[in-house]
């Protein structure tokens, strides 16, 4: 009997070490789409690249694009070339939209939104979300020259900064600091494009290390872990009787006859 209650305690241990790491139970992240060069406007005739990672492999997931007329389709279908993981896109204005990955069974990464200019300015702001407190530079640029130009930026609409070099530089961006930009200079506009930022999120506590579980792991730990206790309960009654010294029985007709001679000489 104490045999297999030390079995059950120990199968039970084990169940309740595999709960605690979670070994199968959590759903792995989704694909994240990567874009090179890191810049949501282009020029007509130029080149980037997109790219599908998932824990560094990038198998079994695809770069889809919703182009602004309305058709969805996947690369190296009806636009881009694929090249390894890369799908590498030369762009023209129709080619502006919303770029994303996609796995076989309809899960989908982060989306970027590409805008491909046909006039002399862009702004070149990160597609990507960019971290809080990161240092973030947007520049106005222009396509048919190399010197640096005098250019406003305009954040959602109103006009935030001039700068003489053509470009505007944000130590460490905060939240407040998401929006929508854009530039002009002497030689034009671009168009609008959303820069977003994104907060850390916080390591969890280690003196409250529950919350950091999920459902599915608190509630499988929970159920192994009360049989493990009433086992390891019950194993140490037993031990604590085994090495408790056993008290002395009388026999019954012994303890009769004590009692029967008492009798005899208070009778006396």
């Amino acid at each position: 009997m104490k045999l297999t209650l030390l079995c059950w305690q120990l199968l039970l241990l084990s169940t309740l070490v595999y709960c605690s790491l979670g070994q199968g139970g959590d759903i792995s992240l989704p694909a994240y789409l990567s874009v090179s060069p890191d810049r949501s406007q282009f020029f007509k005739y130029e080149s980037f690249s997109l790219s599908c990672e998932d824990q560094g492999n990038s198998a079994g997931w695809r770069v889809m694009r919703n182009a602004e007329r309305g058709n969805v389709s996947e690369c190296n279908i009806d636009w881009g070339k694929q090249q390894g993981s890369s799908c590498i896109v030369l762009l023209i204005p129709s080619d502006s939209g919303v770029y994303w990955c996609e796995s076989g069974s309809g899960e989908h990464s982060n989306a970027v939104n590409i805008t491909v200019h046909d006039g002399a300015v862009i702004l070149e702001s990160p597609a990507l979300p960019v971290t809080e407190r990161d240092s973030v530079t947007l520049s106005c640029r222009y396509q048919g020259t190399l010197s640096n130009l005098t250019a406003d930026f305009y954040k959602n609409g109103s006009l935030i900064r001039t700068e003489t070099t053509g470009e505007m530089t944000i130590p460490a961006v905060s939240e407040s600091d998401e929006g929508l930009y854009k530039c002009n200079n002497s030689e034009g506009e671009s168009p609008e494009s959303w820069m977003t930022v994104t907060v850390p999120a916080p390591i969890p506590s280690p003196a409250v290390p529950v919350l950091s579980m999920s459902l599915p792991r608190l509630l499988c730990s929970l159920l192994v872990g009360s049989p493990y206790l009433l086992v390891t309960i019950i194993l140490m009654v037993k031990g604590c009787r085994s090495r408790t010294p056993g008290e002395t029985r009388i026999p019954r007709n012994t303890h009769q006859d004590q009692l029967g001679d008492c009798v005899e000489e208070k009778r006396g």
